[in-house]
C-alpha cells in the first residue's frame, strides 16, 4: 500500500511539472497574444513533434500505435 501511494505521488508530481512546462503555460507566462502567440505555439508544437517522434517509445512502435503515441505526446506537450 505504501509503495502504491508513493507511486501515485510521483506520477502526480510529474504531471504537474509537465503541465508547467507545456507550450500553453509558457504562452501565459510570457503573456503572448495574437500573431506572437500563434507563431510561438506553432514553433513549440513542431519542436514537441520532433521530440515525440524521436523518443524511445515511438522508435519501438509502428503504424497506428506509433501515430497515436505521437499525437498524445504532442497534445500533452502543447497543453491544449
Amino acid at each position: 500500500m505504501k509503495n502504491c501511494l508513493i507511486a501515485i505521488v510521483l506520477i502526480s508530481s510529474f504531471g504537474i511539472a509537465h503541465a508547467q512546462n507545456s507550450c500553453m503555460a509558457k504562452v501565459a507566462e510570457k503573456k503572448l497574444a495574437g500573431v506572437a502567440k500563434t507563431s510561438f505555439l506553432k514553433k513549440c508544437e513542431n519542436e514537441a513533434r520532433a521530440i515525440c517522434e524521436n523518443d524511445d517509445v515511438s522508435k519501438r512502435l509502428g503504424g497506428a500505435a506509433r501515430a497515436a503515441h505521437i499525437k498524445k505526446c504532442v497534445r500533452d506537450s502543447v497543453g491544449s
